[in-house]
């Protein structure tokens, strides 16, 4: 697992951004397409604007989301409702390589079974993501696989649904979609995380963020999620 600490929140979100559109070109030339999901919060909100400013081969790109709440459409709670204002309003990626989680429908069994055939189709079976973006929450979640949900122990699927976490139920990868993927990102900043942010560099598995490999994973954080002051840019 390779770390790198940045000034700041907006720092650390402006390099993400950068090695997004790296991966990309990478995984283009190699196979065609990139496929990248990400995840929702403050921090990746600012990742997202810098991405929408960058070159990329965006009619190659496919789209997908790690996480999301269940909320009606444009929700101001749906991460999708912030994707699409700050990035997918700025960026040529064709619709139907634009791969929403269905948490409108009614059946969330049947809609995340129908999400996992989107993963699926057309691509590396079993799935294999080029990027998975992840956060990390100050109780030790990542994705929406939080402590003490069953979530965590779904293990004959790509994507399951969980019980209400902070007032909502959400479609979540599961940890063996996260874990196949070819590379993780992690954008971890703030004095908040820096308890949870220990504990992932220290390998613990007792948080859920410790049980996704580290082995093709980058961490952007910043000094204060470091306990650092002062200094350059590691």
């Amino acid at each position: 697992m390779e770390i790198l600490v940045l000034s700041n929140a907006e720092a650390a979100a402006a390099r993400a951004a950068t090695m997004i559109a790296e991966f990309a070109a990478i995984a283009i030339r190699k196979r065609g397409r990139f496929q990248l999901a990400v995840s929702g919060g403050s921090t990746p909100w600012v990742m997202l604007g810098h991405l929408a400013t960058l070159s990329v081969e965006w009619s190659r790109v496919h789209l997908f989301q790690v996480d999301e709440r269940v909320a009606p459409d444009g929700d101001p709670s749906r991460n999708f409702t912030h994707i699409n204002e700050v990035f997918l309003s700025r960026v040529p990626i064709p619709p139907d390589q634009i791969h929403a989680m269905p948490v409108t429908a009614e059946d969330l069994g049947a809609a995340a079974a129908n999400y996992e055939a989107e993963l699926r189709q057309g691509f590396d079976s079993p799935p294999k993501l080029d990027l998975i973006h992840l956060g990390l929450g100050q109780d030790g979640h990542t994705a929406s696989l939080v402590p003490g949900d069953p979530a965590l122990d779904v293990r004959n699927a790509e994507v399951t649904f969980t019980n209400v976490y902070q007032g909502h139920v959400r479609l979540t990868l599961t940890f063996q979609a996260i874990n196949r993927a070819r590379n993780i990102l992690w954008l971890a900043t703030g004095h908040d995380k820096r308890d949870m942010l220990a504990r992932l560099l220290n390998g613990d598995r007792s948080i859920p963020a410790g049980r996704i490999r580290g082995g093709h994973a980058t961490i952007l954080t910043d000094k204060a999620a470091m306990g650092l002051s002062g200094g350059a840019d590691a």
